[in-house]
């Protein structure tokens, strides 16, 4: 059913947007051309319903050069409400909305951005050519476009309520895919396996594991270098940060100060009580590392989150 109102929708934008240009004798002009295939030929522009040159060309049995001509030499007649010139933007969206341009080779070659024509231009046209075809195909041109009105105006909260629905949709997938990444991104933190050589990897992992802080960040880990300090850098303002790790890492206390003047708060202390390194984040969320940081991607190691509470409270009050 949604399928459906979307391929309603799309037939509906196609003929309110007008999007459709053909080449020269691409279409077969029968000697008594119906109201519908002129109708299929009347596209919304700029707020006006208008026709492609190269469609009322074909329609009046002209060259769409030749057509263009006579309008361009007596473009006095042709204010903006009887005829305008596409943009390059336009003729750009345009051609790219509709498929069939690419499987007709509708709208291909052109060389000039096309010309396109309201109901008065199509009759002010009419008269200048002074050709009995012309005249007869634009009366049932200007039938076409006052049906088309007629039809769009007591159809107009029908398009609004589709059109509505379009919206909706679109930004039901744009939230669809949000959180779809996020429980990728979410899932692939959980429990990670690195092996030698995944050194980006690693670290870029551990740089958004740091990201989720809010309040605070707490790294347990006994050989932590200046490596983290860069890490960290990536953390949200006026997060704190709490490192604990032993007499053998390689982290100076200049270090500490420098990065404290710019990247403020953190506090270093020497313990001996872990074995194995640990991340804490907002006294929430723990992960276990399965390597030093400093060593990440160096040898094979995994990275798993913990989530029993019990288990990061005893942690956090060692």
């Amino acid at each position: 059913m949604l399928d459906k109102y979307k391929q309603m929708f799309c037939n509906i934008a196609n003929l309110m947007q007008g999007c459709e240009f053909m080449e020269e004798n691409k279409l077969p002009i029968q000697n008594e051309i119906s109201n519908e295939e002129i109708k299929n030929l009347i596209y919304t522009i700029r707020g006006k319903q208008v026709m492609l040159d190269s469609d009322v060309a074909r329609l009046f049995k002209y060259q769409t050069k030749d057509l263009n001509r006579n309008v361009r030499n007596n473009i006095e007649r042709f204010p903006e409400y009887y005829c305008f010139q596409l943009t390059n933007e336009e003729y750009k969206s345009l051609r790219c909305k509709i498929f069939t341009l690419n499987e007709n080779g509708r709208g291909q070659h052109r060389k000039y951005l096309p010309y396109v024509f309201t109901e008065y231009g199509i009759t002010m046209l009419a008269g200048l050519l002074k050709s009995e075809v012309a005249v007869n195909v634009s009366i049932k041109i200007v039938n076409s476009f006052i049906e088309m009105r007629k039809f769009l105006s007591a159809n107009g909260q029908v398009f609004e309520r589709l059109t509505n629905m379009e919206y909706k949709l679109l930004e039901h997938d744009k939230k669809f895919d949000i959180i779809f990444n996020q429980l990728q991104h979410e899932e692939s933190i959980k429990q990670r396996i690195f092996f030698e050589g995944q050194i980006y990897d690693a670290y870029s992992l551990i740089v958004d594991i740091i990201k989720k802080a809010n309040k605070k960040i707490l790294i347990i880990d006994n050989y932590v270098d200046d490596n983290i300090l860069k890490m960290l850098t990536k953390k949200k303002n006026n997060v704190e940060i709490v490192i604990l790790t032993s007499d053998k890492s390689n982290i100076q206390n200049i270090d500490i100060q420098k990065f404290n003047k710019e990247y403020p708060i953190l506090k270093v202390a020497k313990m001996n009580k872990f074995h194995d390194r640990f991340i804490v984040i907002d006294n929430r969320e723990m992960y276990h590392l399965g390597a030093s940081i400093k060593d990440l991607g160096k040898k094979c190691f995994g990275i798993n989150k913990i989530e029993d509470m019990e288990i990061i409270k005893k942690i956090i009050s060692l």
